[in-house]
């Protein structure tokens, strides 16, 4: 078995995973499978702080953790403290913290592939070309929040300290999440939507602790509240062809619906899905040939 990186003697980083229950759930819908990462040396305090340091600045977002389920990302209050601090004193500063790309380090890209790579056998036969790996690391005080939102990738959450509570819900549900909301967040939007209360009943919801990890497919929002205690996370995401073609489909919409023209839902007419991603496609070969022409005229004066 391949070895978890940082942990001599150690077996492969996700446990046992049932194929049936991959092969039903995967991207439809959450569910929950296991790892053995708790406890892992990549996620002591000491090594995150270190790891912070070396990310760009840009790559290190952090806030005031006590805040609604449904925030405007132009209100998020913030906590005055450094990167550092924060860290050092997450178990009473009421704080949230992501450290985005972790991957861009050498230990925590290997600690990716590990996982990914064990994932993989399963993601290849439903949604072929497994890309864009990421890696995100959540430090988070307790009972904080991170407000209702989407992501566009295949997220795999697994829970390294601490507990807390996800409410997943469907990204096909469009009385919790309407098509044009899906069209402005893969057209340029901030990730958060609004929430109402109303929203919860429909929601699945899993309380984590430490072993337990959460799939959370393309684009299903959901919201995170923290148990009493520091919680942990490492987030590991990937794209494949079924994603990228998702959203160039919701990008050509956003565009159609700015140009005044009511665009069909993505997924109700393949055919027009199928002629919207060959033109989205044209289009931008054309821009990047442009393009190249434009440098390669540069470069010779």
């Amino acid at each position: 078995m391949t070895p978890v990186p940082g942990v001599p003697g150690s077996g492969t980083p996700l446990g046992p995973i049932d194929p049936q229950r991959f092969t039903t759930c995967f991207n439809r819908r959450p569910f929950v499978i296991r790892h053995r990462l708790a406890g892992h040396p990549l996620f002591a305090l000491p090594r995150l702080i270190e790891l912070a340091r070396r990310l760009p600045a840009d790559r290190v977002e952090y806030n005031a953790g006590d805040v609604p389920v449904s925030l405007d990302p132009r209100d998020t209050p913030r906590t005055g403290l450094s990167v550092e601090e924060t860290i050092r004193r997450i178990e009473e500063c009421r704080s949230w913290m992501v450290l985005k790309n972790v991957e861009h380090d050498a230990d925590y890209r290997a600690l990716l592939d590990a996982c990914l790579d064990q994932l993989r056998p399963y993601t290849e036969p439903l949604a072929p070309g497994m890309s864009g790996r990421e890696g995100f690391v959540f430090i988070s005080s307790p009972g904080s929040v991170t407000p209702y939102h989407i992501d566009p990738e295949n997220n795999f959450l697994l829970q390294i300290r601490g507990t807390k509570r996800v409410s997943v819900f469907d990204s096909r549900d469009r009385q919790v999440i309407s098509e044009p909301a899906l069209e402005a967040f893969f057209g340029g939007a901030n990730r958060n939507l609004v929430y109402r209360d109303a929203y919860q009943p429909r929601a699945t919801v899993f309380e984590l602790a430490p072993g337990d990890a959460v799939h959370v497919p393309v684009a299903a929002p959901h919201w995170v509240e923290n148990g009493p205690e520091v919680s942990l996370s490492f987030s590991i995401t990937f794209r494949t062809a079924d994603s990228d073609r998702l959203e160039i489909l919701y990008r050509m919409n956003h565009r159609l619906r700015r140009w005044k023209l009511p665009p069909a839902p993505v997924g109700q007419s393949p055919a027009l899905d199928h002629a919207k991603y060959v033109l989205f496609r044209a289009v931008r070969g054309v821009r990047r040939a442009v393009v190249r022409r434009r440098d390669a005229r540069h470069d010779r004066y």
